[in-house]
């Protein structure tokens, strides 16, 4: 082939890359001299502009597909840009694309016997550490309550780059002691966990420079989504591959970084100039989601925070609806208030119900909601959770309230059993479900019988026995109002004092959910009225519908962007949280804001109540959240009346 058509079959290429872009995202694209930040607004296209740039450098010669690294934070995201830059390019297959961990795993893969693992190694998951961490604590004569909490620690410090034996944490702690033994177990059984991805690979770097420098020669290009997410081992992982920026373009928003309390650091992108020679920055501006003035009020309330880099987001579409702000009396009203707006945008405007979400900050706030949705008949799903009624401390609970209004429920009783643990291990279990079986009897009749006529260990006899007297106790209450009935479980049993003793963010969580749960208690005045209640909330969940509101946390809705948006719950203290204000969090709370709004295409609605039911008390002094104050005034449409 000769130069001449060489260069015709280029443009052409380029001609098809290219001609889609905007002028930034071209610019951006086509910049492989500088060591580039693009700042992706929502909305604006960070994914095409990812995916084009690679197959620009491949389809240019400027690197050969294995040349090219692009770094991602989650397997949906690397699936995505593998399916586009497919379509763009057919010889990308080389590329090394993939999550942080799964990019790590291939390199210890290869390199990992230096260090003295084995190359096939298993890699351990969230509920294989809770295990092992487990054996750990019982061995050590110590509370397995505790393991959550510990994982969680661990995590954190492998987050910020710390090996167990590292300066910077207390060697006198428990939980270093426990990393300590921890990191001997996994070693032993051949096996390491997804912390250990990138401390082994920075370790691998550190202690074999000929290693990181045939990668360094290697890699001509590193592309980075989400940089704003990175913490400090994906941080040093990448300042070591590229420790001058060189062919280096990351990817992100400083306005939506969210994530500190899984490690994230925001700083990483905002001293990105600092850290890096020869910097530039592309802001993506021209937003391709949302109307006008959903993007005006999302910025404007994110231009509060002192601590970012940026941006203005704008569209060539319509101004739109303003953003609905609407006061209701109380939380019933509130979701009365959204399902019926739900209903007029879905009979008006055509608005389905698929692309139609309530974006709550806490998942305790989804329980007023889902029974307003089920009474209306509306379907809907709970996207990246449970069912309010589902989840796993609410079901302990009711399963308690079941027996105590029929103490033959056996179903509620293997539930519960051993919740919380009481020593009563699945052997025993089965030797009562068998004694039920034979005798055509429940199991809680089987319990009482075994202990009478049964040979039983001093242990497993005792325990027995209280448990019966547990019931027992609880059942004298049968006749008090549910609310009351539930307080006196959760004060028998410890079920919330074993939470809080956890301390974990998923612990804090549940802690929250039994709260609400006592909170529509309230609304019972008897056992069996409730009792019939929920029978019917479960049955009608077993229904599935493919055009259903979705229902999820802000953290959740990242990523994702729908039609109509509701943003519930703007109230002091619950948003932003009481937590964050304390932890001095309140930047990141305005960007989990912003990330809300800017989830709208079309129809922004933000509620909250004036009055609210908390525990079993009402509030009357409800503030609105600041951040309503925040929003431009040309871009809302306040509702005060009530």
């Amino acid at each position: 082939m000769s130069l001449s058509n060489l260069a015709e079959d280029i443009k052409v290429v380029n001609d098809r890359l290219l001609s889609s872009l905007n002028p930034q995202q071209y610019e951006a694209v086509v910049t492989l001299d500088k060591t580039l930040l693009v700042l992706s607004g929502a909305g604006t296209g960070k994914t095409k502009v990812l995916t084009t740039k690679i197959a620009y450098i491949i389809e240019n010669g400027f690197a050969f597909p294995s040349q090219i690294l692009a770094a991602t934070f989650s397997n949906r995201a690397a699936r995505e840009m593998k399916t586009r830059l497919h379509d763009l390019c057919s010889g990308s297959d080389g590329v090394w694309l993939g999550t942080f961990h799964s990019i790590c795993g291939k390199i210890l893969r290869i390199h990992g016997d230096k260090l003295g693992i084995s190359r096939d190694f298993t890699i351990l998951d969230g509920d294989d550490q809770i295990k092992v961490i487990k054996q750990i604590l019982k061995d050590q004569n110590i509370d397995v309550k505790k393991a959550n909490g510990i994982v969680s620690k661990i995590s954190l410090w492998k987050d910020k780059g710390y090996w167990c034996d590292d300066s910077r944490i207390d060697q006198q702690s428990e939980e270093s002691k426990i990393y300590h033994l921890y990191q001997e177990r996994i070693v032993s059984y051949d096996s390491i966990d997804f912390g250990d991805l990138l401390l082994y690979t920075i370790k691998l770097f550190k202690l074999y420079p000929d290693v990181l420098a045939d990668f360094r020669k290697k890699f001509k290009y590193i592309l980075v989504d989400e940089y704003q997410d990175t913490n400090m081992s994906q941080y040093m992982w990448l300042r070591m591959l590229a420790p001058s920026g060189q062919g280096l373009c990351c990817v992100g928003d400083d306005d939506q970084s969210i994530y500190s309390w899984r490690g994230a650091e925001v700083g990483n992108i905002l001293r990105f100039e600092h850290d890096f020679d020869n910097t530039k920055i592309i802001r993506l501006e021209k937003n391709y989601r949302s109307f006008g003035h959903i993007l005006g009020a999302a910025s404007s309330l994110i231009s509060h925070n002192e601590n970012r880099l940026g941006k203005t987001l704008w569209t060539e579409d319509d101004e739109g609806e303003k953003v609905l702000v609407k006061r209701t009396y109380n939380g019933y009203a509130e979701a009365q208030f959204v399902v019926d707006r739900m209903e007029y945008l879905h009979r008006t405007k055509g608005i389905e119900y698929g692309k139609t979400a309530v974006l709550v900050r806490a998942g305790f706030q989804t329980r007023e909601f889902e029974e307003r949705f089920m009474a209306s008949g509306m379907p809907y799903k709970i996207i990246g959770g449970l069912k309010f009624y589902d989840r796993l401390e609410i079901k302990d609970i009711i399963a308690y309230m079941r027996l105590i209004y029929q103490p033959n429920d056996s179903v509620a009783l293997s539930r519960v059993i051993n919740v919380p643990k009481r020593g009563i291990g699945a052997a025993a279990v089965d030797k009562i479900r068998v004694l039920s079986i034979e005798k055509h009897i429940s199991l809680f009749q089987a319990i009482r019988e075994m202990i009478v006529s049964y040979k039983l260990s001093s242990k497993l006899k005792s325990a027995l026995q209280s448990f019966v007297s547990l019931i027992d106790d609880l059942s004298q209450k049968k006749n008090l109002r549910p609310v009351e009935i539930a307080k006196f479980i959760i004060d028998k049993t410890g079920y919330v004092e074993n939470l809080k003793q956890e301390n974990t963010i998923e612990s804090r969580t549940r802690i929250e959910n039994i709260k609400e749960l006592l909170q529509a208690l309230e609304d019972f005045e008897e056992l069996g009225e409730f009792m019939e209640h929920v029978s019917l909330v479960s049955d009608k969940d077993q229904e599935a519908y493919d055009d259903a509101v979705n229902v999820l946390t802000l953290h959740s809705a990242k990523g994702l962007e729908f039609d109509a948006v509701f943003l519930v719950g703007w109230e002091e203290d619950l948003f932003p949280s009481k937590l964050s204000l304390l932890e001095g969090n309140l930047e990141e709370e305005r960007r989990l804001a912003y990330v809300g709004i800017t989830r709208a295409r079309q129809f922004a609605c933000i509620t909250y109540a004036a009055n609210r039911k908390v525990y079993d008390q009402w509030r009357t002094d409800i503030m609105p959240s600041r951040f309503i104050g925040e929003l431009s005034p040309k871009d809302i449409l306040r509702i005060e009346k009530l």
